[in-house]
């Protein structure tokens, strides 16, 4: 913008103060004529006013209330031209531009108007370019920063210095956060809040919220259509449009960023996957050659073989799925192990993950982060979003439908499904819970790794939904933590109804008769054993290994 010091002292004598002393430097939004006695009808606020004196009136009162309803509209200064009704400056208009603290200014006899206005736009004219010749640099600067190898720190950086203020990117996949400046971290615990709303609303545009007092803008960063991050801006002044195509650049180098990243994984992908499919099926010494000829580097000696249910064959989706589930034995699950492994491939069903020993080292839980700013929690944060703390959807624990022709109380009243199963079909877990089951084995030398596939083949797809299950116990300990599960079921006899379903081979009409309950209730537990178990009781080899268990029980 051009201040009113500029456009002064671009036309020297032809605009000063009608009082002398230093112009101030007010900015203004433009120059306009007018000899209404009431303008302000045709002003937005912020101009250089010019008159001849016609609308004063020629009494103090006048010039007083003219004043007045210039200062009421925000006009930044007026301007009286002499020589056509005023040969000097009025002493009342100059008290009354000082009661309203309107910067008054004069243009000489002689200058035309048209001289003021020519010389603020060509003014602005070369503001504009310096502000462009300015933005293009930054923007240079932050392309330079792109191809370094820290890129998105700096990128980050130079965008916070850029606008005067902060900037931060957040993966959507909970990924680590990049901040700057580092004093501003603080500010991460609010900001997960909004990009994790955004994210499951699926927010394509820009969004703003308030943080702290002020205004904060999120920026979806996309490759395709899908979300990779969101880039949040806390700017330190009034963003203009220059900032905007700063912030438009920063948001597509990061896009760029991303999709590079996703392709050098892609193939790196594919590469790890033909060397683990190479140790899978025991040729190791080739497995070795293939690694150092494409640069996956020397394979780890040692590993734990980790084994998923998966249905499309995702496996980064699978490994964030799979990386909270809790262990059979309660140790510690593969965590973020499961994220940085190369080692990888999808087969049968199943997604196969052959794990660094050294990458499976617990890492201590950071210290939370304090703020003591008073920001209270967003309103309409996840539960508002239509979460639960939980992060299950509303009818998450609800029953299943009674089947058609039951009625409600009777012989055939369905029990409710176990705590996190969703009505929906077998096996299937609620949402926002583990969709899948694993399986892992003890750690491994990598040459012995083929030996221990076809056991976690099978322990993987036997592994209840939800759960991580080794594979050092044999199928009939199996089995008994299968009975276990089932009589530790309280809401319905799931091991009786399963014993007897299994003793009458699968028989419908004989069990239901056996245990004096309505066929569709039978159907029902049988349904709830199912998914509490992620078996099928129909495969011979599970039935048959569970029939045992339930009869070392005595049923």
């Amino acid at each position: 913008m051009v201040s009113l010091a500029q456009l002064s002292a671009e036309l020297g004598a032809s605009l000063h103060r009608a009082v002398p002393g230093t112009v101030p430097g007010v900015q203004l939004s433009g120059v306009h004529v007018s000899e209404l006695e009431d303008p302000t009808a045709y002003l937005e606020g912020g101009e250089l006013l010019l008159t001849t004196g016609i609308p004063l009136g020629g009494t103090a009162a006048t010039a007083s209330a003219y004043v007045q309803r210039l200062a009421a509209r925000g006009v930044a200064a007026l301007g009286l031209g002499l020589g056509e009704g005023l040969d000097s400056v009025p002493p009342a208009l100059i008290e009354a531009c000082a009661g309203e603290q309107l910067e008054l200014m004069v243009v000489p006899d002689g200058v035309p108007f048209l001289d003021v206005s020519r010389a603020f736009w060509d003014l602005a004219g070369r503001s504009g370019q310096a502000d462009l010749i300015a933005g293009l640099g930054t923007q240079t600067a932050l392309a330079r920063a792109a191809m370094r190898p820290d890129a998105l720190p700096s990128v980050v950086q130079g965008l916070a210095q850029a606008l005067g203020g902060w900037a931060a990117y957040l993966p959507a996949d909970g990924g680590a956060e990049t901040i700057w400046p580092i004093g501003s971290a603080a500010l991460l615990p609010h900001l997960r809040e909004e990009t994790g709303r955004l994210n499951r609303a699926g927010a394509h545009s820009a969004a703003t919220f308030w943080l702290h007092g002020s205004p904060v803008v999120e920026y979806p960063i996309l490759v395709g259509r899908r979300i990779e991050g969101f880039l949040a801006i806390g700017s330190g002044r009034t963003v203009t449009k220059a900032d905007r195509q700063i912030i438009m650049t920063v948001c597509v180098l990061l896009a760029l960023k991303a999709q590079q990243h996703e392709e050098l994984t892609g193939t790196s992908a594919v590469l790890g996957s033909a060397v683990a499919k190479l140790i899978v099926r025991g040729h190791v010494e080739a497995a070795r050659l293939l690694a150092a000829d494409v640069g996956l580097g020397p394979l780890p000696e040692r590993v734990r073989m980790l084994a998923a249910r998966t249905e499309d064959g995702d496996l980064r989706a699978l490994a964030v799925n799979v990386a909270g589930l809790p262990a059979e034995d309660g140790a510690p699950g593969p965590g973020a192990a499961l994220a940085v492994c190369r080692l990888r491939f999808a087969e049968d069903g199943l997604g196969f993950f052959l794990l660094d020993t050294a990458d499976l080292v617990p890492v201590a839980a950071p210290e939370p982060e304090e703020y003591d700013g008073g920001l209270l929690p967003w309103e309409g944060g996840p539960a508002a979003a239509g979460g639960s703390p939980s992060g299950m959807t509303g009818n998450a624990a609800q029953a299943e439908p009674l089947p058609a022709g039951t009625e409600a109380g009777g012989a055939g009243q369905a029990e409710p499904l176990p705590a996190g199963t969703a009505a929906g079909g077998a096996g299937q877990p609620a949402a926002g819970s583990p969709r899948t089951g694993a399986a892992w084995t003890e750690p491994v030398a990598l040459a012995d790794a083929a030996s221990q596939t076809a056991v976690l083949r099978r322990a993987a797809l036997q592994a209840p939904a939800g759960r991580l299950v080794g594979t050092a116990g044999d199928e009939d300990s199996r089995a008994d933590r299968w009975a276990d599960s089932l009589a530790g079921y309280q809401r319905a006899d799931l091991l009786g109804a399963v014993a007897a379903y299994l003793r009458r081979r699968g028989h419908w009409e004989d069990t239901a008769r056996d245990l004096a309950i309505h066929r569709n209730s039978l159907r029902h537990r049988i349904a709830v054993a199912q998914r509490l178990l992620g078996v099928s009781l129909d495969d011979p080899d599970t039935a048959a290994h569970l029939w045992l268990a339930l009869r070392r029980r005595g049923l």
